[in-house]
This record gives structure tokens, sequence and C-alpha cells, in this order.
């Protein structure tokens, strides 16, 4: 269930709403004036390793920033990251936001951890968001967190019944324990399913992020190509931008594809690949950034660890694709699993 505790903060931030940021990294804001007013609000987000365009998690983030800033008249920015970047750099981003006066600065990735710390202890009635990440612990700071396995249990679900060689495959951008969550997830869902009758290619792209696990398409296309050689007919990628290199490897190869965070099926720059994207286990990054905006806007800020999951509607499986629609054994025995894990008869592991 979503857990929101929430803490009143005092005020709005009262600092002027600037279009220019003096941290690392290009910034696209859509204020439509040079200054705002005192107790004026905005909403600003600073990007992981990929950043926008990634048709994933990033963007996930832009739409919730995109929602908000129709919906409250919100000035907003939104930073892209650079490239070999420091703790230190990701820090002098978030301080100089908040100095602007951007009220809540959400961090997308568990990576600003350190700098969402810092940020938020300098300025205390600032509210920091953090997504992926539960360990800063801070009265102004929301953990947006995510129940990613629930949604790949589902994913391994579908690919049990979609394979027909009895080989499905997963790629991980990066070796680190949020994508351990997805690939322990996708593999109980796949045995579960299979009575352990098919096999679950695993393959990570890098140790770290600063190796490009994120963001780096070709290295996804390479690993899917290497698991579709050997029989794998559905692959999930859990890897960021670089999952578009195997979402067009899966579709050269005429296997499916499962995407991740957002309904790939519907991303404009997959278009030409969709019809290889059986679903995609998706998590409302967009809601979260949206309801973070909405509690600093409505003087009730969430703080603590905020968390999405099935139960909340936060995490799932993407319905788009007409054959994904139309495949009655899929969808029973997804519908089956998603009921048995809400209920809590199915514990679903996160490693």
């Amino acid at each position: 269930m979503r857990r929101v505790p929430r803490i009143a903060l005092a005020g709005a931030a009262t600092a002027s709403l600037a279009l220019a940021l003096t941290a690392c990294g290009g910034t696209s804001s859509e204020s439509s004036s040079s200054s705002e007013s005192k107790g004026a609000k905005g909403l600003a987000i600073a990007y992981d390793v990929g950043g926008k365009g990634d048709q994933s998690f990033n963007d996930a983030a832009f739409s919730g920033l995109d929602k908000a800033r129709k919906e409250f008249g919100y000035k907003t920015a939104d930073v892209e990251p650079t490239e070999g970047e420091t703790d230190a750099d990701k820090t002098q981003r978030l301080v100089s936001l908040a100095k602007q006066g951007y009220n809540p600065v959400i961090g997308i990735g568990y990576a600003y951890g350190p700098a969402v710390k810092e940020a938020a202890a300098k300025f205390p009635n600032t509210t920091f968001g953090i997504v992926d990440d539960s360990t800063v612990e801070s009265k102004n700071v929301a953990d947006l967190v995510f129940s990613e396995q629930e949604a790949s249990y589902l994913a391994g679900v579908a690919a049990a019944k979609a394979t027909k060689t009895n080989t499905v495959g997963f790629v991980g951008g990066v070796d680190v324990p949020l994508i351990h969550k997805f690939e322990a997830g996708f593999e109980q869902g796949v045995k579960d399913t299979s009575g352990g009758k098919v096999k679950v290619l695993s393959q990570y792209l890098t140790q770290t992020a600063q190796e490009g696990g994120f963001s780096s398409p070709d290295k996804g296309k390479t690993a899917a190509e290497g698991q579709i050689e050997k029989k794998a007919d559905v692959v999930y990628a859990a890897a960021g931008l670089s999952g578009q290199g195997v979402i067009e490897a899966a579709s050269a190869g005429k296997v499916w594809a499962i995407g991740v965070d957002s309904d790939q099926y519907k991303q404009e720059a997959l278009a030409k690949y969709k019809d290889s994207i059986l679903t995609s286990a998706t998590k409302d990054v967009a809601k979260a950034v949206y309801n973070l905006a909405k509690s600093v806007k409505d003087g009730k800020p969430e703080s603590g660890i905020v968390r999405g999951d099935l139960k909340s509607g936060e995490v799932g499986l993407a319905d788009s694709n007409p054959v994904y629609q139309s495949n009655t054994a899929i969808q029973d025995a997804v519908k089956a699993a998603k009921e048995k894990i809400i209920s809590g008869e199915i514990k679903v592991k996160t490693s």
C-alpha cells in the first residue's frame, strides 16, 4: 500500500525563479517570466543518466513535471546530467535549483542520494524528492520508491506464456540492487508460471552507471542479440536508454521485447519497433513527481518513504499492444498472478 507520511513545512520558497541555471548541465525551462512574486512555487527535476529522450525512466519524470506545469501553472526546470559528473556536481545542481526558488526539487534516480541529503540540509524549507532511493532520511525529503519486482513478476508470467522456445532473456543496465529487483521478480514469475520449464538468460551490461549501462543502446543491442542467438524469443530489459537497443534487436530478430518503466509501445521514438513490444513493466514515475508537486502546492509536502506498488496501481503491465490484449492465456495468467500478489499469497523476491 502507498504509505505517505506528511509533515508541514514552513512556507514556500521566496527566491525569484530564474530561467538559467548556474549548475552543471543544461536546462529547458517553461517559465514565462524572468521573476516571480514571493511565495511562488516551482517544480524542478534533475535527470538521471540517459537524460530526457530515453523513452523510459527520465521521460516518465518529465511527463509528471509537464502535468504539474499545466495544471498548477507551475514554473518548471528540467536539467540534464553531464558525462562523468561527481556527487559534488549533482549537489551543486540541486542547490542552484533550490536557490532559485524551485520547490520541490527532485533528483531522478538513486545516484542523487548523497546530493539530495546534502542539499536538503542546506535548504530545510524546500521539499526535495528522490526517485528509487529510500536511504535519505530527512523531514523535508520524500523517498519516491516502487515495488518494481511486482511488475517484473507479471512480465515473467507474460514471457513464460509467450515463449515458444522455452528460453527468455533478461538484460539489466547496471549490476546494482535496484536492477536486481527487476531480475528477481522476472525470474520468479517465469519459474512459477512454467514450473521451471522455461530457462532465463540474464546479463548485466556494466558494473557501474559511469560505464554506460543505462545510456548505451549499442550495449543493449549486443546483449540482446547474444540472447536471441541462444534461442531467447522474449527479452525483458531494465536498462534505461540502453533498453532501446534491446527492443531494436528483438525487432530485427523477430522475437518479443518487454519494455520497462514507461509504456514503450506508445513511445514515438520506438514506433517502428512497436509491433515487437509485447508489453512493458511500468512504474508511474510521472505520478510520483506530480503528487509531490501537488503536495507542496497544497501545503502538506510528502516526506519519508512514499511507495507505489501493484495494490496502489503504480506498477503494472501495459496492455497497449493488441496482440497482448487479445491473448487470453497471457491475460488470464497475469490477472491471476496480480490478484495473488495483492492478496499476499505470492511473495515476490527482491534479490
